[in-house]
């Protein structure tokens, strides 16, 4: 059994490793949208190609490749992105499509219990087109290449060496709910974040890979930036007539679509079972 001080050495590790990979991917993009759009008129959106070179550059590192070369195999290994059967990815995506349902359900039903302020969103109403799509499709990768990269890969592994599976999900998840403390530290929020780390950290454990989680996590993003934010700011609290037969569809929706994805997981740990004792 880990000791204390290997487990509380773990927690710090794997805690600083994932905030740094965090930044690592996310401060590029915000430094290259500035100076990108600094002006407010420019229709060329030339850091999007340049935030794919950071990306793909940060998967190769961080996927093994460069100095130093010691290190190559430890960081391919944190990395996570194992191959997995194609059973096994189309069962985890569809355990995430239903998570994504559910955690929108438990989104709109909170925010109608508790006064809470909305996400903001950036204003794209004066630029192209294009340029918005472009944009809005290399935000949908970033965070969730490096949060995965971060949370599900470098970060819940080292914890799952010191801690049992269900600590380890349980503490990258934690981990996951803080870095979106930008957000805001309203309970509706957090608690939504939370539950969609423990989604992403279950999937990833169970497939042991994050090729399994990325998908998953760039639909919940673009589901939630187009679908649900938008609409947060108009949303009635119960105690002010909110409480109408929609309130009530969404949390059917949120209790069902959580059964679902629960036996998702069940079948998705027995077809991961067959397959190792086939190989």
């Amino acid at each position: 059994m880990p000791s204390l001080g290997q487990k509380m050495t773990a927690v710090l590790v794997s805690t600083v490793l994932a905030f740094l990979i965090l930044m690592a991917g996310q401060i590029p993009w915000s430094v290259l949208l500035a100076l990108n759009f600094r002006d407010r008129t420019s229709a060329v959106p030339w850091s999007v190609a340049a935030m794919a070179v950071v990306l793909w550059l940060m998967w190769r590192y961080l996927g093994g490749k460069g100095w130093p070369r010691s290190t190559s195999e430890k960081r391919r290994r944190l990395l996570r992105a194992n191959p997995v059967a194609p059973k096994t990815f189309a069962l985890a995506f569809l355990c995430g499509g239903l998570a994504i349902i559910a955690l929108a359900g438990y989104w709109i039903v909170f925010f109608q219990l508790v006064k809470t302020p909305a996400n903001v969103l950036a204003e794209a109403s004066k630029y192209p087109l294009l340029t918005v799509i472009l944009v809005t499709a290399i935000s949908s990768l970033v965070s969730p290449i490096s949060e995965e990269i971060a949370f599900r890969g470098y970060c819940q592994q080292i914890l799952e060496s010191r801690f049992s599976a269900g600590a380890a999900v349980t503490l990258s998840s934690l981990l996951f709910m803080l870095a979106h403390a930008n957000h805001g530290l309203y309970w509706p929020k957090l608690t939504v974040y939370f539950l969609a780390g423990v989604v992403f950290g279950t999937i990833a454990l169970l497939t042991n890979s994050i090729l399994t989680t990325l998908p998953v996590h760039i639909v919940a993003d673009v589901t939630f930036f187009v679908l649900i934010w938008p609409r947060d700011a108009a949303r009635v609290l119960v105690t002010q007539g909110g409480a109408d037969k929609w309130f009530w569809v969404h949390v059917l929706q949120a209790i069902v679509f959580t059964v679902l994805v629960l036996l998702g997981f069940w079948r998705l740990k027995k077809l991961e079972a067959r397959i190792l004792v086939r190989a």
